[in-house]
């Protein structure tokens, strides 16, 4: 069988017995795409490629040209991350082969490169307090941002998590609901007494029945949609909403709703929270990407520091 019509097999399984995003099954393709793109110089004009013939040389001859990639756009090279996520891709095609009896390459072969660390960017505490400070609650859509805000880091969620909110989606008086993150898992989030007091402010300012919790207040409201998803925030509203505030509280550190939910994380370690919880409270499947927040919220290094350092001064 030819190896097109098995990559679309493939993508087809992704997204209806894994469960994969639409957007993550996108990406995929795009890999995969790539991957077949750059691999077809090594067989003769027109040829079918099968299964069969990817072979080890073939896999190297793939990572060293997509090394030199040139996207012929912005003339840059691809990223080792971006690297990595060709060949996930790729090593998830060979297993959905192998699991279906295809001979073909042994996934196992496939090894990511290193790809370099994110630098964490996080607000401490009073910075946050400083961001809240900016937004004036006199009108309904300070009161939205101050809301949407505190929701985020009182609760952790990813951007896209926050948007697909409804009204109906929050229990105030328990301050606790649920939302469906990657994978479409369900996880439980937990907002303090402040952020469920300032989100029942905003809804009940609000004189609308739509059912999206937040509203883009500039949009047209003329348009039928019975639905009011032409007036939900979207993620790039969200993110303007907040960079405005931290430029007016002079934060020169580059933020994102992302920040705040990296905010949301490490000041849980930092308050003695374990974890495995705060693993929990993410959304993450595996604890090694929790464990990125380990090395900025270890105590013990600011101890070892004091006792061996700040001591010697004198």
């Amino acid at each position: 069988m030819d190896i097109s019509d098995l990559i679309n097999d493939f993508l087809e399984s992704l997204e209806i017995e894994k469960g994969r995003s639409t957007k993550t099954t996108e990406n995929y393709g795009l890999y995969l795409a790539r991957f077949l793109d750059l691999i077809t110089q090594d067989f003769p004009e027109g040829a079918t490629i099968k299964p069969s013939d990817l072979t080890p040389e073939i896999l190297r001859k793939f990572r060293l040209r997509l090394n030199r990639f040139d996207d012929n756009q912005n003339h840059e090279r691809l990223s080792a991350l971006t690297q990595s996520y060709h060949l996930i891709a790729l090593r998830g095609f060979l297993k959905y082969l192998a699991k279906r009896g295809i001979h073909s390459l042994d996934p196992s072969l496939v090894d990511l490169p290193r790809a370099a660390k994110k630098q964490v960017t996080f607000l401490h505490f009073d910075e946050v307090e400083r961001l809240l400070a900016e937004i004036p609650i006199d009108t309904e859509t300070g009161l939205r941002d101050r809301a949407i805000i505190e929701l985020l880091f009182s609760g952790g969620l990813r951007v896209s998590e926050l948007c697909n909110l409804n009204r109906d989606s929050i229990n105030l008086a328990r301050r606790e609901f649920m939302v469906r993150g990657k994978g479409k898992k369900d996880r439980p989030i937990f907002i303090d007494q402040t952020t469920a007091d300032h989100l029942e402010e905003y809804l009940s300012a609000r004189s609308d029945t739509l059912p999206a919790l937040f509203l883009n207040n500039s949009s047209n409201q003329n348009i039928p949609d019975t639905s009011g998803d032409f007036r939900r925030l979207s993620p790039r509203s969200i993110e303007r909403i907040i960079q405005k505030y931290a430029r007016l509280a002079g934060i020169t550190k580059h933020v994102t709703p992302h920040t705040l939910r990296h905010s949301f994380a490490t000041d849980l370690l930092m308050n003695g929270a374990d974890l495995r919880s705060v693993q929990s409270l993410l959304g993450h499947a595996n604890i090694a990407t929790t464990q990125i927040y380990t090395h900025i919220t270890d105590p013990h290094l600011k101890e070892v520091h004091e006792k061996f350092h700040s001591e010697t001064k004198d």
